[in-house]
């Protein structure tokens, strides 16, 4: 816990006032006040939610919510499967409580109850994937492939969602360092690597590694052994390790700073607007790539990502509206048709960053998606006719 300190040197030795010990023995006593209370609440609310009110019971699972809808998207690789395992979780738990006999937290029961249910969904689902997990790339930007449909693709993550915070603060609540720990957790990259995990080598590493549950409780959770925990836990990270980049997006963003990273969404968003091919080519990597589900093309190398780019996306205007996904930088995209004057959403673009240049850009087109995600179906702001609209209706 953070300690009060003086700003008076005399006070902080104890003479002329309250030491900084004292100061922090009340806010220690204050805290366990807190925390006792908090305790009695909790007990309370359990006590009636067992009586069946559901007022109680929506106030104590309210708290973690969140993190459990964030918890079956890592496992899941999907929003709307997330929603669906939450909810039915959250059901299987009212129906439920009478069985939690306080053995473990309730945090804990709500886990390997949300862990179960999504381990029964991943049962009779495909894994989900990217674009470079379904084939090749193509070089003709005439044929794009018919879309593939079906419960198949990983889906982005809205950081304007539910936050996926623990509860307390021995879980990191309110610390910067826990919430980005949390925001690395679900970038695109180790997502779509969990994805090729089976689903209780899946379960074991998020529990034991993202959310810090010990082997013990992850047993308890998933119904085995703490030997068959750290077994499992060793194949899963063989398997992930060599699927994930060394530097996290995080670490890249940070790098970047607070006006690297405002420089670099400023840029991207006027090239693409303006379809400036001599400013997207500065800002990305050689090896950049573009990925586009649910259509099956997508394009690896800055050149070949230039000449799509060039012969297909700018044909018509684009306006982009910035946004966070997966922890990353990100953009709704919306395009006008000809003969329209409105921008009607076409995408969500997502930036992976390395080096400070874009090394991918991932596309999501399903429209069902941008409903999913509550995206405005047209672009907020009025139709600039401009200098960058003219050209490309030039062509």
């Amino acid at each position: 816990m953070t300690r009060l300190r003086s700003s008076d040197d005399d006070t902080a030795r104890g003479t002329g006032g309250t030491t900084t010990t004292d100061t922090a023995d009340t806010a220690d006593t204050a805290d366990t006040a807190d925390t006792t209370g908090m305790a009695e609440s909790a007990d309370a609310l359990l006590a009636a939610a067992r009586q069946g009110d559901s007022t109680a019971f929506e106030a104590l699972v309210t708290a973690h919510r969140g993190e459990l809808y964030a918890h079956c998207y890592r496992m899941l690789g999907s929003v709307q499967d997330a929603e669906d395992a939450l909810q039915e979780s959250l059901l299987g738990a009212w129906r439920g409580l009478s069985g939690f006999e306080g053995r473990s937290s309730l945090r804990a029961w709500l886990y390997r109850i949300c862990t179960n249910a999504c381990l029964r969904l991943a049962a009779h689902r495909p894994r989900r994937m990217l674009s470079p997990d379904h084939g090749p790339p193509r070089r003709d930007t005439a044929d794009l492939g018919e879309p593939v449909t079906g419960p198949v693709w990983l889906e982005p993550w809205p950081d304007d969602g539910p936050a996926p915070e623990p509860e307390g603060r021995a879980a990191g609540a309110g610390d910067p360092e826990a919430r980005w720990l949390r925001r690395e957790s679900v970038e695109l990259a180790f997502v779509a690597a969990l994805q090729y995990l089976p689903g209780t080598q899946r379960a074991v590493l998020i529990l034991r590694e993202v959310l810090q549950f010990s082997a013990a409780e992850t047993a308890r959770i998933l119904e085995t052994t703490p030997a068959s925990v750290n077994s499992a836990l060793q194949r899963a990270r063989r398997t992930v390790a060599p699927l994930t980049p060394d530097t996290t997006q995080r670490a890249e963003l940070e790098a970047l700073g607070e006006d690297g990273r405002r420089e670099l969404v400023d840029a991207f968003m006027t090239a693409w607007e303006r379809a400036d091919v001599s400013a997207l080519l500065k800002l990305l990597t050689e090896d950049a790539r573009f990925t586009m589900p649910p259509l099956p093309a997508w394009f690896d190398g800055r050149d070949d990502v230039v000449r799509f780019l060039t012969e297909r996306v700018f044909a018509t205007p684009w306006r982009l509206v910035p946004l966070r996904a997966n922890g990353q930088p990100g953009f709704a995209c919306y395009l006008r048709e000809p003969g329209s004057p409105a921008y009607r959403i076409g995408a969500i673009n997502v930036l992976t960053v390395r080096s400070g240049r874009i090394a991918e850009i991932t596309g999501f087109l399903d429209p069902e998606l941008h409903r999913r995600l509550g995206l405005p179906p047209e672009h907020p702001a009025p139709a600039r006719h401009g200098r960058d609209d003219s050209i490309r209706e030039e062509r």
